[in-house]
């Protein structure tokens, strides 16, 4: 058989492509897997949510009583909770979002890093479905043999990320007692580029939806869900690291207009970060020197129901002048930070690192009332198969 150079080409091309694609089906994928508190798909979901939720002492802590005010506290709440979701369309879409996010990041790191390829996208919530567990128990099924936990929380808390990561650790004792996967954690990312650029362009197109004359007279306000007083005194990062992201959009948009961090989602008697976000717009949205205030729901990746209800539908219905107030969109399918995301997960792979220089003092100052977990996130992350 005589060959051209071009047909030499495409058949040697061909030859390699096929070769690739056997390599990586037979090569055990990476699991790449979004981590996060979730939200109940469906409304029927609600109360199983809300005790989980409340049964977590590294988010609410409740001390001896924590199971007991768990189901107190769900069953109370649960009516209410319901019809909240039901007014933003039967649940959450913080599962639609994850899985859609993490689907795009596994089929751009395949193009990207093939040398980790193929990358297999999992999400694993904290409270709502699919759980941890069951998301380990399908990456076991799929022979995964290295897995990234990569936290939705950009900014570090260890309520919110920790609580996911003892979580993760609980689990694998039970379900993957030999160690076969290889874990390793992105546990924060509060300046990430494609972060940062994502909600500065968001607030931009706000901006721009308010007459020209007025633009001048607008007011930002960073909305980040609170944190307890308890958990911010035993020196959790969450706080400096909000404020991270926040100057960080700031300095991209050259400061052109005054803003503020605030907080949002307080639940129960016991002091909690603030000040709080309803009562900060309540004071400024009735002055006649602010034509505008924009929303920024900063320490969330997607839409669910802080942002779709809490911010959306009670905090306007609020206002004496709701005009005022516009909410920058979330981050939800923005492509900019999908591939932020991307390159934060292949800068990751590259480096080696079991996870950040900061986690192990996190885990020193809030590991301490912390139940069945490790002592030292090594016994979570690294290669424990010959151990």
């Amino acid at each position: 058989m005589r060959f051209t150079g071009s047909s030499f080409t495409r058949t040697m091309s061909s030859s390699f492509a096929r070769f690739n694609s056997t390599s990586a089906a037979a090569k055990s994928p990476t699991g790449v897997v979004f981590m996060n508190m979730g939200g109940p798909s469906t409304v029927k979901e609600t109360h199983d949510f809300l005790f989980r939720l409340f049964s977590d002492g590294d988010l609410i802590p409740f001390g001896p009583f924590q199971n007991i005010l768990a189901k107190f506290i769900a069953k109370r709440r649960t009516p209410k909770i319901e019809k909240n979701y039901e007014e933003i369309g039967g649940g959450s879409p913080i599962r639609y979002w994850s899985e859609f996010q993490c689907k795009r990041v596994c089929e751009l790191l395949d193009e990207s890093n093939p040398e980790t390829a193929p990358h297999k996208p999992y999400v694993a919530f904290r409270y709502a479905n699919p759980l941890t567990e069951d998301t380990l128990q399908t990456m076991l099924k799929d022979g995964v043999k290295r897995a990234v936990a990569f936290s939705q929380y950009p900014q570090f808390s260890y309520s919110t990320s920790g609580s996911s990561m003892n979580e993760l650790y609980r689990q694998t004792l039970k379900l993957d007692p030999n160690r076969t996967i290889n874990w390793s954690f992105i546990d924060r990312w509060p300046k990430q580029k494609g972060l940062v650029s994502a909600f500065a362009s968001n607030i931009n197109d706000k901006i721009s939806e308010f007459p020209e004359e007025d633009r001048d007279m607008i007011v930002i306000l960073f909305s980040a869900h609170s944190l307890p007083m308890d958990i911010v005194n035993r020196g959790d990062s969450y706080p400096a690291e909000v404020a991270t992201t926040v100057y960080a959009i700031m300095e991209k948009l050259n400061f052109k207009f005054p803003y503020r961090l605030v907080w949002q989602s307080q639940v129960g008697p016991k002091p909690w970060l603030g000040g709080q976000t309803a009562k900060i717009v309540g004071k400024l949205e009735k002055r006649d020197d602010i034509k505008g205030i924009i929303l920024v729901p900063v320490a969330f990746t997607s839409d669910h129901i802080e942002t779709l209800h809490e911010l959306d539908i009670e905090l306007v219905e609020e206002c004496e002048n709701p005009e005022k107030i516009k909410r920058a969109e979330s981050l939800n399918g923005n492509e900019v930070f999908i591939e932020g995301l991307a390159d934060l997960v292949k800068g990751h792979l590259q480096s080696g690192e079991l996870y950040s220089n900061q986690l192990e003092l996190d885990c020193k100052l809030g590991g301490e009332t912390a139940k069945d977990t490790f002592k030292h996130p090594k016994e979570l992350f690294g290669d424990h198969s010959k151990k």
